[in-house]
């Protein structure tokens, strides 16, 4: 077996096991060949979705899928903190964070 085979057979399994993350374009085809649609129109509808739910949490609403999960904004109050370089206190402002609550069928899925 040449060099060559060697990676890609290893590229495989890693990817068969997700340890390397899944890039949007993965998404977009996965998406458009379950939905039998092409794939500029899942494209489309993706950027959609990641769209609408930006929006809705820059206005500081949740975004629920119900089995998916809850996309929501916590509030981080201001803090201080120390500089780990030199050591100096610093002060931390107050803000707003994205995150995510994994829901019940996700949770299931991953756990196998």
């Amino acid at each position: 077996m040449n060099r060559q085979t060697s990676s890609t057979k290893t590229y495989r399994v890693l990817s068969q096991r997700r340890s390397i993350p899944m890039h949007k374009q993965e998404l977009v085809n996965q998406v458009a060949k379950a939905a039998e649609v092409s794939q500029q129109k899942a494209a489309t509808v993706i950027d959609a979705v990641i769209h609408a739910i930006t929006n809705a949490m820059a206005a500081g609403e949740s975004v629920s899928l119900v089995g998916f999960g809850s996309f929501s904004v916590s509030e981080r109050p201001a803090r201080h903190g120390r500089n780990p370089a030199t050591g100096a206190a610093i002060d931390i402002p107050a803000r707003k964070s994205p995150s995510f609550k994994a829901g019940k069928v996700l949770k299931e899925a991953v756990k196998g």
